[in-house]
């Protein structure tokens, strides 16, 4: 007895079955073995389809890896001619904007590094994730001691997470630079959390001089300030800022996901 293993598209061959007395199979023995010739079809194929994603998988991923490194080798030629246009212009004020460029294109770098580091593209937990660029930025901030404290397990997209780790740059970038700017050292505390209606929290605090009484997060002209207001228009994000006695702390709240409203 003899039937077809069906496969999609085309057949991948015949199921035969023997037996040694003639006339022993009837028509039900014909439906049950063209029913387990049909599920041996399907699970041939779904082995094949399995074997095949899996291998687009790891090309897709091979490819991505070497787009971010020649992302990153092309971000790291930018900071070098940048480091090397701030320190052969002749003109004071125009080198501390470079070396400032500098650190900034230094920063993107380093935080889509991060992102391809370990499991690769997808979802991240934003806690490691914020923690390791905080790491990151302890050898360029003489003086200033980061403490960074997270809630673990909190999954967030790499497209957001980006954003989120750029504007912990800036914040402390700028308590580094302006809060402890007479001392030249102090503390820096980052904190990640969990928010309410499952948004996530990420607040930067220093015990420095305090922002100056007309300080308006809205209106800041600083490039810093600027920065800040782009990234948390891209996030649909909130920033707060809270004065402190001693210090300033920035609240920056943001949903886990894009969330759409197609009215």
């Amino acid at each position: 007895m003899n039937v077809i293993l069906q496969g999609e598209g085309r057949p991948f061959g015949v199921l035969e079955v023997d037996s040694r007395s003639e006339y022993e199979f009837s028509a039900h023995d014909i439906a049950f073995l063209q029913g387990a010739a049909n599920l041996l079809g399907m699970a041939i194929e779904r082995e094949r389809y399995e074997r095949s994603l899996k291998t687009a998988l790891a090309r897709q991923e091979a490819l991505l890896k070497e787009i971010t490194h020649r992302v990153n080798n092309s971000l790291a030629i930018v900071v070098g001619m940048l480091k090397l246009q701030a320190g052969e212009v002749n003109d004071p004020a125009m080198t501390p904007h470079l070396e400032e460029a500098a650190s900034r294109v230094s920063a993107v770098a380093k935080a889509h590094e991060r992102i391809h580091q370990g499991n690769g593209p997808g979802w991240i937990d934003l806690g490691v994730y914020v923690r390791d660029v905080c790491q990151d930025m302890t050898g360029t901030l003489p003086g200033c001691r980061i403490e960074v404290t997270v809630q673990p397990g909190i999954k967030i997209i790499t497209d957001r997470a980006v954003p989120i780790a750029l504007m912990a740059n800036e914040l402390i970038t700028n308590a580094a630079k302006y809060a402890y700017q007479d001392s030249q050292s102090g503390m820096i505390w980052i904190g990640v959390g969990r928010g309410v209606d499952d948004t996530i929290v990420l607040s930067v605090r220093d015990e420095g001089r305090g922002l100056p009484t007309d300080f308006e997060l809205r209106s800041a002209p600083g490039l810093g300030m600027r920065v800040l207001r782009a990234l948390s228009w891209q996030l649909n994000a909130t920033i707060e800022v809270h004065r402190l006695d001693p210090g300033t702390e920035f609240v920056v709240t943001a949903s886990r996901e894009l969330k759409c409203d197609f009215g």
